[in-house]
């Protein structure tokens, strides 16, 4: 199997642009003053009638109506403590009340220590991301490397190639960059 440096191109940025996306999906799960669904969405809830691990969106309508409070109806109420137990052992440090069919989650504010653990977690995520996108760079140009050993690329194409790699990688840390920035302002929007 001969290596073609144009599938090795686009596996690169494919992967980049996996990361990128997969960190702004963790950047919607970090919690600002304001009640988003996407808050819980992504919750990994163990349904024991089920007999097994469903995201909270996929048994549940989540619907916000007021800025404070996160409102959780399952589509199957016997799914109700269910929820309700994965929503106080994640790490949202949230605590819900059952009233009838419905889970209430109300959002408090934030406390400026707070805030600044979640800007230091929206951090953290951006930092794996941007490890993420650098493997993908280092995987590529070590095809490419292999691919101008093999003969397959002249080493005048290894360098433009690299180049290409290079440009590409840091317009995804930049992307990831300005997403930070923009989940951190909004964390630290009182």
């Amino acid at each position: 199997m001969s290596m073609d440096p144009e599938m090795t191109m686009l596996e690169c940025e494919e992967a980049m642009t996996k990361a990128v996306e997969f960190a702004i999906h963790e950047f919607a799960a970090v919690r600002t003053g304001k009640a988003s669904p996407g808050l819980v969405e992504g919750l990994d809830v163990h349904v024991h009638s089920y007999g097994s691990h469903m995201k909270l969106k996929q048994i549940a309508m989540i619907t916000t109506p007021d800025p404070r409070l996160i409102r959780i109806e399952p589509f199957d109420s016997s799914t109700l403590h269910d929820i309700d137990r994965a929503i106080r052992e994640s790490r949202l440090g949230l605590n819900g009340s059952i009233e009838g069919k419905v889970i209430r989650l109300p959002i408090p504010a934030l406390s400026q220590e707070r805030r600044e653990q979640m800007v230091k977690l929206v951090k953290q995520m951006g930092e794996e991301a941007k490890v993420r996108v650098r493997a993908a760079r280092r995987s590529a140009i070590e095809e490419l490397k292999k691919g101008e050993k093999d003969s397959i690329i002249t080493e005048d194409d290894l360098h433009r190639l690299e180049k290409e790699v290079q440009a590409m990688t840091d317009k995804k840390i930049a992307e990831l960059d300005q997403h930070m920035a923009s989940k951190e302002k909004e964390v630290m929007t009182v």
